[in-house]
């Protein structure tokens, strides 16, 4: 059975992928062909893949989305001297880099940190889900107020500029989130042909497959080749949504060129077919979902794929933190190291970005419930690979980590690294399917320390 992980407000992963976008993308290559044909044209064709881009720029990004807003205290900024109602449970413990400490649970990527830049000083205002998780998602801060159970977008988010700019080979979507779509984590004005392609179901599964991209058993042999037999065949092989699209014989027409492309790519077919990997790799990351899907994240990017966002839930610990976080960090950062030092084995780290974050952090003082609240004040971010000078810590919160006081940082500057990185101009001026000017980012300077 599936995890069915909630927030304080009560929206849980099948919420999520209930919603998808606006009811146009829940998982699969049907819901993301339909989506595509329902996209502005004012956004253009699809590109290829890293078009005129640089040799400086890193090709891809890897977002792991921790939903709910992890502490600060417990993973990357330890507390030692703070009272133990503020420093908690969990001690210090040294680095791979001498001079920085991190939270006793985590263990393994304390032994990366020469690979590592954490940001202790990024800080905001929007203290409720909806509105946190659209700012850091987009760089943009919600134009009205938002509820803490809003899933909001008034603007594009990273992986839909990412898939607009930069595209992906030929056959392959450019940006994928598994399990789900963080619910600011979609194309806004750009249009429904840059939303993300979600994977739903577990790469864990010893019958994972990627929905809709795997031929039928029926069309295997020599009736594949043929384009008579694979339209008459064609609703056993996508499940187009025709009531979004239309005319279902217009839907067909326009689909069919991109679905061949997804069903006939051996590049795509290779990404998805996680059981090629070797045990001893699969066991590295971990033999669950989030372990699995951190390793189809690796072979995605590895295929050309320039944005992966990575959706983990359930870190909105209101209540009892310490007994959650001892069962939940010990597998999480075990994969993210796992995944940092396999890409860096791969000899796909110096191109390919790894970031981890929340919409926040979490309160000072430990409440009544054992847990901590809401803190936009203050947080930590992970950076890792995509040519970050590593063993760095970037900004301070004060000495019981109420706020950002040293380097303090915005999410306006943490998007525009992530696009100055990729080779992305944040601060240039887009429009909308109305002709309306919007700037990508307001404040388009990245935190130079990342920039190597």
């Amino acid at each position: 059975m599936a995890m069915s992980w909630k927030n304080c407000e009560g929206i849980s992963r099948r919420d999520g992928l209930k919603l998808g976008l606006g009811g146009l993308v829940a998982g699969g290559l049907s819901g993301a062909l339909g989506a595509r044909a329902l996209g502005s044209d004012r956004t253009g064709p699809l590109k290829p893949a890293n078009a005129k881009r640089s040799e400086t720029d890193a090709d891809a990004c890897i977002l792991v989305w921790l939903d709910g807003g992890p502490s600060h205290y417990e993973t990357f900024d330890p507390k030692p001297e703070a009272p133990v109602e503020i420093r908690g449970a969990y001690n210090p413990i040294a680095t791979q880099t001498p001079g920085i400490l991190f939270s006793e649970r985590m263990e393994k990527l304390a032994a990366l940190t020469d690979d590592l830049a954490i940001v202790r000083s990024i800080r905001h205002n929007q203290g409720n889900h909806g509105a946190g998780n659209h700012y850091m998602m987009t760089g943009a801060p919600p134009r009205i107020p938002v509820g803490c159970g809003a899933f909001v977008s008034f603007h594009p988010s990273l992986g839909s500029v990412v898939s607009k700019e930069i595209g992906a080979p030929h056959g392959i979507p450019a940006y994928f989130s598994l399990p789900r779509m963080s619910r600011s984590g979609g194309p806004n004005f750009l249009g429904s042909k840059y939303a993300p392609f979600i994977v739903p179901d577990s790469p864990n599964s010893s019958s994972f497959r990627v929905r809709d991209v795997t031929i039928p058993s029926g069309l295997t042999d020599g009736r594949f080749q043929s384009r008579q037999a694979i339209r008459e065949n064609i609703d056993k092989m996508l499940r187009f949504h025709h009531a979004q699209v239309g005319d279902p014989a217009l839907a067909v027409d326009e689909f069919y060129d991109q679905s061949m492309q997804i069903i006939s790519s051996p590049e795509a077919q290779a990404a998805f077919d996680i059981h090629q990997e070797p045990g001893e790799i699969r066991n590295a990351y971990g033999r669950n979902t989030f372990g699995q899907q951190a390793l189809l994240a690796r072979r995605l990017v590895g295929a050309g794929v320039p944005f992966v966002t990575l959706y983990h839930g359930g870190w909105d610990h209101h209540v009892d933190i310490f007994p959650r976080l001892d069962e939940k960090l010990p597998p999480f950062e075990a994969t993210v190291a796992a995944l940092i030092s396999d890409l860096k084995q791969q000899g796909m780290l110096e191109r390919t970005l790894v970031v981890v974050l929340g919409e926040f952090g979490r309160t000072p003082k430990i409440n009544d419930r054992g847990g901590r609240d809401h803190w936009s004040n203050a947080m930590s971010v992970l950076f890792a690979g995509g040519k970050t000078p590593g063993g760095q810590v970037i900004g301070a919160t004060d000495r019981q980590g109420y706020t950002a006081i040293e380097r303090v940082l915005s999410p306006e500057n943490f998007v525009s690294t992530i696009y100055r990185k990729l080779g992305i101009d944040p601060g240039q001026v887009m429009y909308t399917p109305e002709g309306r000017p919007t700037h990508l980012v307001s404040d388009a300077n990245p935190i130079e320390e990342l920039m190597g």
